[in-house]
C-alpha cells in the first residue's frame, strides 16, 4: 500500500461515481449530503475476513443508523457479483460496485504485499478461529477481483470531509464497530472539525 497516498483525517473525500446493483450510477456525495456515511471497502468475495467484517457491520446495522451513520459497502466486482454476495451477506446496506477499481484507488487503497494478505501469522490464526467457530473458509477470488486488494474503513461527515480513515495493517485488520460509531473519544460525527486552535 503506498502510504504516501493515503488520505487523512479531515481531508476532502474523493467523489466518485459508482455503480448499485442494477448497474445504476450513484455519486458518492449524493450520500454524505444526507448522511454520515460509513464507507466499507471489501477486497473479495473470497476472503473471509472480509465476510467477517460485513457480518459485524450488518449485526450493528441498526445500531449505526440510529446514530446517523449510513452504511456503504463497496467492492471491486461486476454490479451482479456485487448486488448477489450483498442479497446474502448485507441485505439492508447500499452496497456499490467500483470494478475499475477506481474508488481504491482515489482512497489510497491498492494492492498489499503477500504478508499483508496471506503470510502474516495473524491471518493464519483468523482464518482458523474462522473456519472453526463459524465454518467460513478461503475461497478463491472471482474473475476479476484482486487477491492482493487491501480493505478500508472511512466515516465521512455531511461536510464532505474525512472524519476517520482506518487503513488495514494486513487483511485480518479491521475497525471495531465502537470506533465507527464514537470515534475513538466520543465524537460526534455530524459536527465539522474545528481546527482554530483554542483561546
Amino acid at each position: 500500500m503506498a502510504k504516501n497516498s493515503q488520505l487523512k483525517f479531515n481531508d476532502l473525500a474523493p467523489d466518485l461515481t459508482l455503480l448499485n446493483g442494477n448497474g445504476n450510477p450513484v455519486q458518492l456525495s449524493s450520500l454524505w449530503k444526507e448522511h454520515v456515511v460509513v464507507l466499507a471497502f471489501t477486497r473479495h468475495f473470497g476472503c473471509p475476513q472480509c465476510k467477517e467484517m460485513i457480518d459485524q457491520l450488518i449485526d450493528s446495522h441498526q445500531t449505526l443508523t440510529d446514530n446517523g451513520l449510513m452504511l456503504t459497502i463497496i467492492s471491486h466486482a461486476s454490479p451482479e457479483s456485487a448486488n448477489k454476495f450483498c442479497e446474502q451477506r448485507a441485505p439492508n446496506a447500499l452496497c456499490l460496485a467500483d470494478p475499475d477499481r477506481a474508488a481504491y484507488r482515489a482512497y489510497g487503497l491498492y494492492r498489499g504485499t503477500l504478508w499483508q494478505t496471506l503470510i502474516s501469522p495473524r491471518i493464519w490464526k483468523s482464518n482458523r478461529r474462522l473456519a472453526r467457530e463459524k465454518g467460513i473458509k478461503p475461497e478463491l477470488p472471482l474473475p476479476g477481483q484482486d487477491a492482493y486488494q487491501m480493505s478500508g474503513t472511512f466515516v465521512i461527515g455531511t461536510d464532505g470531509k474525512i472524519r476517520l480513515p482506518y487503513y488495514y495493517e494486513d487483511i485480518a485488520d479491521h475497525p471495531p464497530v465502537d470506533l465507527l460509531l464514537h470515534g475513538i473519544m466520543g465524537v460526534d460525527w455530524k459536527k465539522p472539525f474545528d481546527s482554530k486552535p483554542l483561546a
